[in-house]
């Protein structure tokens, strides 16, 4: 919902601010608070395709439904209407689209992402950048979502599980700790740093209340240390792209000009500012800097520089969230033939791509590889992690029991078995709500239920019904 006469919370410091940035254009911009909100959301290329989306009837049927309008920066980013709630379709629940604010669709965007490369999003949460550019990726290579603050960071595992991503893997670090990690590492980072939130007045009076000129200050040169880490985990060539939410200087033109000024190896390529008045968004800044290849006859000469350095071990040991590591390659192989055997039989189009199993705790993952295979369970030691890949399953006495994670990213062709329902179905909303369905004809096992195709969690078909495990925390209330 928007806030309304935001124009008359304004701190005065923020208004002249605006006047010596904007000149003629700033009672366009200060009108712009009180203006309604645009509204907007991406399609999951994993999910659905740009090319098929012509002969789609999902897609068609969200369309009329929400009123949907293209966003002009972003490819697979459309407006919808504000009176519509697309957070409560069972679409959504399938991870076929992610709700995101326009604006701030630009700087993934300008990441150009590619499959196959090995990618950082630096400050992560809750996950809208990381899912756009990890659909760019197409569930290829490698991408590190990081989030410093615990309880964001659990949000943003949520958004990348329920998107289906298999290639991602979900941290809580700080700065520093990445990039002691990972020296000259990402063909490509993405920091949408944190700030004074300028741009978020229009929908949140906390970031209103919470300005200041003391607070931008404080904003940039917490900005300027996260750039230095950034910088040193880029490798030769690579793209570094630089975003806020924020309008002033100190933040963005500003942090650039101090940070090349720094690190003269890296070159500003471009910046774009989206303004409240000039586009249907709130507001955005971004700028493209590449490094110098220059560095790449000194990285070559130090192979060490370009792999992910373990950490020394401590009296204490390596900690890692969700549980230790457990059992050795013995047990590890052990537990991947019982998933081998489920999958043979439950999801015998199963792929995972490259990487390697990872058990912590009860739960099995697989954990991604990057190109180079450079990367593996190794290189989390020590390390916070949320979500180290795609969630196979847990571990029970001598079987095991698929995860929602991978229901979620497996495509309805992957399955033995699936029942796929409507979206108003009242067999959907039961299970939704966590009910069990009653199927006297379904083949007993492990069953993928699914939305129009898109499978929205696992059902264990025995004696005519289909038994609910759409975890608790994700069931609806009614």
């Amino acid at each position: 919902m928007s806030l309304t006469h935001v124009r008359s919370l304004l701190p005065e410091a923020f208004i002249q601010q605006a006047r010596q940035l904007l000149g003629d254009e700033t009672p366009a911009f200060l009108a712009s608070y009180d203006a309604p909100r645009a509204y907007g959301l991406r399609f999951n290329p994993i999910k659905l395709p740009p090319q098929q989306w012509n002969g789609d009837q999902r897609f068609h049927a969200l369309t009329q439904m929400f009123g949907l309008e293209p966003i002009d920066w972003c490819k697979t980013g459309f407006y919808y209407n504000e009176e519509v709630r697309p957070g409560k379709h069972p679409y959504h629940a399938a991870g076929l689209y992610y709700i995101q604010e326009p604006s701030a669709m630009s700087a993934a965007e300008a990441l150009e992402a590619q499959p196959g490369e090995t990618i950082l999003d630096l400050a992560a949460a809750p996950g809208g950048k990381t899912t756009q550019i990890a659909g760019a990726m197409q569930n290829q290579g490698l991408l590190i979502a990081n989030e410093i603050h615990p309880a964001r960071a659990k949000i943003l595992s949520e958004n990348v599980e329920r998107c289906g991503f298999r290639n991602t893997v979900v941290t809580c670090a700080t700065p520093d700790q990445l990039s002691e990690r990972f020296p000259v590492f990402f063909d490509r980072i993405m920091l949408d740093a944190p700030c004074s939130g300028e741009g978020m007045f229009r929908k949140d009076a906390d970031a209103i209340a919470e300005w200041s000129p003391a607070h931008v200050e404080l904003c940039a040169a917490r900005q300027a240390d996260i750039l230095v880490h950034a910088a040193r985990m880029l490798k030769p060539g690579g793209r570094l792209v630089y975003s806020t939410c924020t309008f002033n200087r100190a933040e963005n033109e500003d942090a650039i000009a101090a940070f090349l000024e720094a690190f003269p190896t890296f070159r500003l390529e471009h910046t774009e500012r989206l303004w409240p008045h000039q586009c249907k968004g709130e507001g955005h800044f971004v700028a493209v800097l590449t490094k110098s290849t220059a560095e790449e006859e000194h990285a070559s000469a130090d192979s060490s520089l370009a792999s992910p350095q373990p950490r020394s071990k401590s009296k204490r040991g390596d900690r890692r969230s969700g549980g230790k590591p457990s059992g050795g390659q013995t047990s590890l192989s052990a537990e991947m033939a019982l998933f081998d055997a489920f999958a043979q039989e439950a999801l015998p189009g199963l792929e995972l791509g490259a990487g390697e199993p990872l058990r912590f705790g009860d739960a099995l993952y697989w954990l991604p590889s990057d190109a180079e295979r450079r990367f593996g369970s190794s290189a989390l030691h020590g390390l916070k992690v949320v979500r180290p890949g795609l969630h196979l399953g847990d571990m029970r006495t001598k079987r095991i029991e698929p995860a929602h994670a991978l229901a979620v990213a497996m495509p309805a062709s992957a399955a033995a078995r699936i029942v796929s329902y409507s979206p108003d179905a009242p067999e959907l909303a039961a299970f939704l709500r966590g009910e069990a369905l009653h199927a006297p004809d379904a083949s007993n096992g492990w069953t993928l239920i699914a939305v129009d195709g898109l499978p929205v969690g696992w059902a264990k078909a025995s004696e005519n019904q289909l038994k609910n495990h759409l975890p608790k925390g994700l069931r609806r209330l009614s």
